[in-house]
């Protein structure tokens, strides 16, 4: 990775990835980049387009129209944009969530992504969360992570990051989500959940978030 350091984060959905990778870079003084949020754009592009999200070959003759950016704002917080258009807010409904999950399993839609996510490591010092950070997309990231809590409590944290944003929904559907994404997610046949070998486990199920982030700079300041 040319010098620099790496930080793989991985976990399932609702784990907190984004949030403590997005503490921890600006602590270390990093990069942050949420592949997640690759997947989710892509998934958008689909949804609109009204291709089956689990359609491969369709998903794949979508890509070529698909020009996915990442900026920062003052704040360091990421934008994505999506054939120009700030789709950040737009790609965190539960509908999005379900699309990202169909496509992050199709072997086109990862090629396509891969090359992107490896150039941020190239480049920059970089915390990257995401389900295949430290097994497939930056194998040879110095300090590897596996994020993971109890679904119910995941669900409990979306449920209410949900309720925050002004999406209508109710915890039982919420769960039946994460539940759901959690099976397709470990059980896919391209690059399925699971943690590295040499990555750290770290369960925040009985932490809020102040002493999550704790646990994640303790393991970040040992490996690093």
């Amino acid at each position: 990775m040319d010098n620099h350091i790496a930080i793989a984060i991985d976990g399932p959905s609702g784990a907190g990835k984004s949030t403590l990778a997005r503490m921890a870079a600006k602590r270390f003084g990093f990069i942050y980049v949420d592949t997640g949020a690759l997947y989710r754009t892509v998934g958008l592009y689909t949804l609109r387009s009204g291709v089956g999200t689990r359609d491969a070959q369709g998903v794949a003759a979508l890509l070529p129209e698909i020009h996915i950016e990442m900026r920062y704002d003052g704040e360091g917080v990421q934008r994505m944009l999506l054939n120009g258009e700030d789709v950040t807010d737009l790609i965190r409904t539960p509908e999005v969530s379900m699309a990202a999950s169909d496509v992050s399993a199709l072997p086109p839609v990862r090629a396509f992504l891969l090359d992107t996510q490896r150039e941020m490591a190239k480049k920059y010092d970089v915390i990257m969360d995401g389900r295949d950070i430290g097994t497939v997309v930056l194998p040879e990231a110095q300090v590897k992570i596996f994020l993971t809590a109890s679904a119910r409590e995941r669900a409990r944290r979306r449920f209410r990051e949900l309720r925050e944003r002004g999406v209508e929904t109710d915890f039982e559907t919420v769960l039946q989500d994460i539940e759901l994404r959690d099976r397709n997610d470990s059980s896919r046949e391209i690059a399925p959940l699971r943690p590295a070998p040499d990555a750290v486990m770290c369960d925040t199920t009985e932490h809020d978030l102040d002493g999550s982030f704790e646990l994640i700079r303790e393991i970040i300041e040992a490996k690093k």
